[in-house]
């Protein structure tokens, strides 16, 4: 529900602050007074355009700031939320203001948005309705939102169809998905053959690579290898000072010991661990002796062994890092081509899915089609009885619902809104038939059965929808805007006294010049201006006792007819 409006320096209203109550707020004033302006200023707060061309004259800025009560309005709680804006104080409050350079900001609970999330949140605050937007009747998605909402069980149905729905056509992509991959296949085919054929023709071994390195790198240094094993040998048996190896020097340090020890027993534990390290110096030269003696250069080995780690490398470089990856790669390889050659075999599997799940689709769109029906049938008898009361009274209004070919996202359905003004005329299709005026009725028809039970914005405004009407239709006219009113908040822009006196709060919009300057100024009214207003309204400029009796009463049974709407709504 919108609580304030309050505007700086938009056109005609320099500084203005609004209160707005529940129920029916009622704006009137002269013509011209910029009643019109106000509307304007709460658009831009649903994400209509703001222009420069608006700023008042001689000012460098224009700002609009709104604020509306989140009680009771889960779905824009819910956009908030989704939005990342705040939704603590249960309050919502949009600013919006634009320089005289053209720069604009926008704000939502101190959020910076942009002009398309305003617009979207606009939609789920405020249905605004006017000469202008009586062609949104016209609109499909609108029409079945419009029926969709009346029904009672429809919404269950239509949230059961819509996942059945919502599984068929992901059903239907994966076929297709398949289908489109299929004029590829073919060339896939030759390609997934090839790739595996050459990774089977090389019988690669886990870890091989590792193994095929070390030897390259051996016989590529044979000449290296054999010399420092040379050496080692002859360190060990030969070669030292005095031309006496490692080994033979321990063995005569043990016997030359072992000679001592037979007048001084203090070095057994010598004698002991130098025999040990003789006899295992001595078994580790055998081994390189042998190691040194097995050495040699074989350049086919090598030249083998190159040409194999040439086809790894190969390999590496088209399928992976290192032996493993190839592996796995063929592996993936194979299962592509496994499921290639199951073309036919997946193609009928994703049919009978897409098939399952297109009769259930069908099955649960039959039944939200009997319910349409039904809803359509009693809106239609609804709307039209509205219509008789607005002065229409041979108007035939038919909501038809026939099932479609195809299946949709609102269901198996095509809907189309008829309309006959006159005796003896088929309902045709209202676009065709209807005049501006007979649409503006139309739609407060549609308003006054709907306002209770849709889930449409919280509030309501209706700009001089009772343009070219008088006498019981301005009276019908005002007792359907009153009946809106008693389940939401209503603003309403008016000419009519009729209209007027169904006020809960009655604003007056006046203009002043002053220093040259013209300025609009709007305050809400006493018991006593009203009735005034409401005469002046009825009578014109001369307001006598007998036109003030006559608002008063007027006011009288209208407060009588509201206790009524609030007692049924």
């Amino acid at each position: 529900m919108l609580n304030t409006l309050t505007v700086w320096n938009f056109a005609l209203l320099e500084h203005i602050q609004i209160e707005f109550d529940k129920g029916l707020n009622i704006l009137t004033g002269e013509t011209g007074a910029g009643k019109s302006i106000l509307i304007d200023a709460l658009g831009a707060m649903l994400g209509n355009r703001l222009s420069t061309e608006l700023i008042r004259h001689g000012r460098e800025w224009l700002r609009v700031e709104a604020v509306f009560s989140l009680e009771d309005q889960p779905n824009v709680v819910a956009f908030l939320e989704e939005n990342a804006i705040d939704t603590a104080e249960n309050e919502l409050i949009i600013t919006r203001q634009i320089t005289s350079s053209g720069r604009g900001s926008i704000l939502i609970n101190g959020c910076h948005t942009t002009l398309a999330v305003l617009k979207n949140l606009g939609g789920l605050l405020v249905d605004v309705h006017g000469q202008n937007e009586n062609l949104s009747l016209l609109k499909q998605e609108n029409q079945f939102q419009l029926v969709d909402g009346y029904g009672r069980e429809l919404g269950s149905a239509l949230a059961e169809y819509r996942e059945l729905y919502k599984t068929l056509k992901e059903a239907e992509g994966k076929l297709s998905e398949k289908e489109n991959a299929s004029r590829d296949y073919e060339q896939r085919l030759d390609m997934l053959r090839w790739q595996i054929q050459e990774i089977e023709a090389a019988q690669l071994q886990e870890n091989e690579d590792e193994e095929l390195q070390r030897q390259i790198n051996k016989l590529s240094n044979a000449e290296k290898i054999s010399r420092y094993a040379g050496e080692a040998c002859g360190l060990l048996y030969g070669g030292g000072n005095n031309g006496i190896g490692v080994v033979s020097g321990l063995e005569e340090a043990v016997e030359s010991l072992k000679a001592l020890s037979r007048f001084d027993d203090a070095l057994e534990e010598v004698i002991r661990v130098l025999g040990e390290a003789a006899i295992q110096v001595k078994e580790a030269g055998y081994e390189v002796r042998d190691y040194a003696e097995s050495m040699e250069f074989d350049p086919r080995l090598l030249d083998r062994l190159q040409s194999r780690m040439d086809v790894i490398d190969k390999l590496r470089r088209k399928y992976g890092a290192t032996i493993g990856d190839i592996l796995a790669y063929y592996d993936k390889c194979q299962q592509e081509l496994a499921d290639i050659e199951n073309y036919d075999e997946d193609i009928a599997r994703l049919q009978e899915a897409v098939n399952g799940a297109r009769e259930a689709a069908r099955k649960a769109a039959g039944r939200v089609t009997e319910l349409r029906r039904a809803a359509a049938g009693d809106l239609s008898d609804a709307i039209e009885g509205h219509l008789t009361a607005l002065g229409m009274p041979d108007a035939r209004f038919v909501i038809d619902v026939q099932p479609s070919e195809s299946l949709g996202a609102s269901g198996g359905d095509r809907l189309e809104i008829l309309f006959s003004a006159n005796p003896g005329q088929e309902p045709k299709p209202i676009q065709k038939v209807a005049s501006g005026g007979e649409l503006s009725r139309i739609a407060l028809a549609i308003k006054t059965v709907t306002a209770s039970r849709d889930t449409s914005p919280a509030s309501m405004v209706f700009d001089e929808i009772d343009t070219g009407i008088g006498g019981k239709t301005a009276q019908m006219v005002a007792e359907r805007i009153a009946m809106a009113a008693a389940g939401k908040q209503v603003l309403c822009i008016t000419h009519l006294p009729q209209i007027a006196c169904m006020a809960d709060n009655h604003l007056y919009i006046s203009k002043h010049v002053a220093d040259n300057q013209t300025s609009t100024e709007v305050r809400s009214l006493s018991e006593g201006e009203r009735i005034n207003e409401i005469a002046r309204m009825a009578s014109g400029a001369n307001v006598s006792s007998a036109s003030l009796d006559n608002a008063r009463e007027m006011i009288a049974y209208a407060k009588i007819k509201k206790e009524g709407y609030r007692k049924h709504g």
